[in-house]
């Protein structure tokens, strides 16, 4: 009898081991993946397409965003603006900007949509705020939205941050600029929100147009009660304290940490509490005042991944307390190629990273060694984060071409793909064998038309 009650115990542990590889394929919940690091498990994912060869559906969509969809199960959730007006804008700046950026923020309205993964169809619509702008690269749906598969939350640049259930139900709402005071960023607010252990983490950090302290501060996750706030100093100057990255949950010894990088420092902080455990310097080692920071911390294996403005990318060993810039220092890339807008990828063996004109190198995760590259792909601004599942890397620049290459230890390229598309921030998001890409005006569904 003991024996049987193994083999039932062993199966059902095995069955549990499948059911969490299956999620983790099909459920794409927040910015950057399952485990914010720009990696999905999933299989049998497509390796060329275009308007006629390997597009599911593809859904109209009222504005362009750089917001990301969230997926869970047959939902897929993306922040717009209203559509657009017909008139040429200004950046904020009242410079006239160029041929990528002189375009309509979109209407005044910012949308939460929610579409279905199954074949395209809006299922559901909700207005988050008004008042959305022009930020140069940007208008105020940049922040993705993040998913726990029973509800869904959204931030906006406008401040507003909203809770709904799956059917499109207001659950509570809130305005961080009301609350804490306006935003100060040079180009305007774009960190998404994350999701942790019924808790709704955000960041804030600036100092550009404000003297207000920078800070992250946690809500519940199903009422918007203030949870807890954290003061989080920098001396840095001018520009350098404004960051646009999103904060990413690294383990260490078994607990989770929420890493946030931007002000000039890379922090680790007390889920619980916000308090800050440890600090890292060196991202802006000369002190320049220009050193905003937009590609975000990367975490895995013990391990985080710090970029700045194209260089120093700084590889440091999770946990300690106090000031461990030289203590967790692993390795440093300070050359060129370094990341600017995309975040890096990276699989616990291999680190991708992509600059915005498309050259891709490959790191050693553990010593940073190159491994390969720097490498060019397919030519043009690259502002998107690559993807990296079913041993390729997808990389797609703001003409909505994606490059696609091995993952590996062998540099090789695999395919170049276009859509009839302007103007591309967003990156892939991945769920079961489908790439989903958000455009100026669709969203795709890229897979095997027979799944």
């Amino acid at each position: 009898m003991m024996a049987r009650q193994i083999v039932h115990v062993a199966l059902a542990l095995s069955m549990l081991a499948l059911i969490g590889d299956a999620c983790a394929q099909e459920n794409w919940p927040q910015w950057r993946g399952p485990d914010q690091n720009g990696v999905s498990k999933a299989t049998n994912l497509p390796k060329t397409w275009s308007e006629t060869e390997n597009v599911v559906w593809k859904t109209p969509l009222p504005s362009w965003s750089g917001g990301s969809p969230a997926i869970w199960g047959d939902r897929i959730f993306v922040t717009s603006p209203s559509e657009a007006r017909s008139e040429r804008q200004r950046d904020e700046g009242g410079l006239t900007l160029g041929r990528r950026t002189a375009r309509n923020p979109g209407g005044s309205e910012l949308l939460l949509i929610c579409i279905s993964k199954r074949d395209g169809a809006v299922l559901w619509e909700r207005e988050l705020d008004r008042g959305n702008r022009l930020r140069r690269k940007q208008n105020d749906s940049s922040p993705s939205p993040v998913t726990d598969g029973n509800h869904v939350w959204a931030a906006t640049g406008t401040g507003a941050v909203a809770a709904f259930d799956l059917e499109g139900t207001i659950i509570w709402k809130r305005n961080l600029q009301a609350d804490y005071g306006a935003f100060g960023q040079m180009f305007g607010y774009a960190s998404s929100p994350v999701y942790h252990e019924a808790k709704l983490i955000i960041q804030v950090l600036h100092g550009y147009r404000t003297d207000d302290d920078s800070y992250i501060v946690a809500f519940d996750a199903l009422t918007g009660t203030e949870r807890w706030r954290e003061v989080r100093p920098t001396d840095a100057v001018d520009e350098s304290p404004d960051a646009y990255t999103t904060p990413t949950l690294s383990r260490h010894a078994g607990k989770a940490q929420i890493v946030v990088s931007g002000g000039d420092y890379v922090t680790g902080h007390d889920p619980e509490t916000g308090k800050e455990l440890w600090r890292a310097g060196g991202l802006n080692p000369r002190k320049l005042r220009n050193y905003r920071i937009i590609a975000s911390p990367v975490a895995v294996d013990d391990m985080i991944y710090a970029p700045t403005r194209l260089k120093p990318l700084l590889a440091l060993r999770g946990g300690g307390t106090g000031d461990v810039t030289a203590s967790n220092l692993v390795w440093k890339w300070d050359e060129p190629g370094g990341p600017d807008v995309p975040t890096p990828a990276c699989d616990g063996q291999y680190f991708y990273m992509v600059d915005d004109r498309g050259s891709v190198v490959c790191l050693n995760a553990k010593t940073g060694d190159v491994v390969w590259g720097p490498e060019r792909t397919a030519r043009g601004t690259v502002s998107a984060s690559p993807t990296v599942a079913d041993h390729k890397v997808y990389i797609t620049n703001e003409d909505a071409v994606t490059t696609v290459l091995a993952a590996g230890a062998k540099f090789e390229l695999l395919a170049t793909n276009e859509l009839d598309a302007e103007y591309t921030l967003s990156s892939l998001a991945v769920s079961g064998s489908q790439l989903f890409m958000r455009t100026d005006t669709h969203l795709y569904c890229i897979g095997e038309k027979a799944d």
